[in-house]
């Protein structure tokens, strides 16, 4: 993980100008992209990271939505919830992610 930080201390400052707008857009789309409330889209984006099988983001989702209010139990549900769609193996790696944040 060191490496990501590493290469996004990079990206930030040698193209500040394109990773401000992105964080812009992102906080965008998450507080005014429609009706979700806050614990919600914490837990789409766990979900999503779950499936996309990136662990940086999974481990950064999981401690924003336990910041949000959400609960261990409402988190794994999330990420039992992409069992059927990305497979069992993908499931259970961000099960052990959840675990390894948690435990």
């Amino acid at each position: 993980m060191d490496k990501i930080r590493q290469n996004l201390g990079y990206f930030t400052e040698s193209h500040k100008d394109i990773y401000d707008s992105y964080k812009e857009f992102g906080k965008k789309v998450h507080m005014d992209g429609g009706p979700l409330d806050e614990k919600t889209r914490w837990l789409v984006k766990v979900s999503i990271s779950a499936t996309q099988r990136y662990e940086y983001a999974l481990r950064t989702h999981i401690q924003k939505a336990l910041t949000a209010g959400c609960t261990r139990e409402e988190i794994e549900h999330a990420i039992l919830l992409t069992a059927p769609s990305s497979g069992f193996p993908t499931m259970m790696e961000a099960i052990m992610i959840l675990r390894e944040e948690l435990d």
